[in-house]
C-alpha cells in the first residue's frame, strides 16, 4: 500500500476513469464517433434509456470530452461533437475494441479499415520514446512528488 488508494486525485486511471469510466459513456463516444451526433441517433443505436442517455451526454460535456451544438432553434434539438479530449480517448476504445475482439470474439464483429490500404487496423499501445508496446517490458511506477 502506497497511502493514495483512497485519493482519487493521485492516479490518472482513476482520475480518468471518473470521467468515461462507465460502459454507456464509452459506447456514446465511440457512435459519435462514427457520425450519430444526435440525440436520437445515440439512443436508437445504443437501446439506451433516454434518462441514462441524457445523463451520460451531460456528464461527457461536463468532462470536457463532448461538446453540445445547436443545429435547430425550432424545435430546439442539439448535436454532440468529440473535443480534443474526446478525439484523444478514441485510441484508448480502439485499444479496449482489439482486447475485445481478442478476448471476448465470438460472433460478427466489426472492425476499422485504414481507408488507404484497405486492411484491418491493429491497434497497439506502444512508449513512444522507445516504441516498444507497453506490457512487453518491465515498468516500475514512480509515485507523485
Amino acid at each position: 500500500m502506497t497511502g493514495h488508494e483512497n485519493n482519487p486525485g493521485s492516479c490518472p486511471v482513476d482520475r480518468g476513469l471518473m470521467r468515461v469510466g462507465d460502459r454507456w459513456s464509452m459506447l456514446v463516444l465511440r457512435d459519435i464517433e462514427r457520425g450519430l451526433t444526435r440525440y436520437e441517433q445515440l439512443r436508437t443505436s445504443l437501446g439506451i434509456a433516454p434518462n441514462i442517455l441524457a445523463k451520460r451526454l451531460a456528464a461527457l460535456t461536463g468532462a470536457g470530452l463532448l461538446e453540445k451544438r445547436r443545429y435547430s432553434q425550432r424545435p430546439p434539438r442539439d448535436e454532440y461533437l468529440l473535443t480534443d479530449a474526446g478525439r484523444d480517448f478514441l485510441p484508448i476504445l480502439m485499444a479496449i475494441g482489439a482486447w475485445g475482439r481478442k478476448y471476448n470474439g465470438a460472433g460478427a464483429l466489426s472492425r476499422h479499415l485504414d481507408v488507404e490500404t484497405g486492411e484491418a487496423v491493429r491497434p497497439v499501445v506502444i512508449d513512444a520514446n522507445s516504441g516498444a508496446p507497453i506490457g512487453s517490458r518491465p515498468l516500475r511506477l514512480e509515485g507523485p512528488d
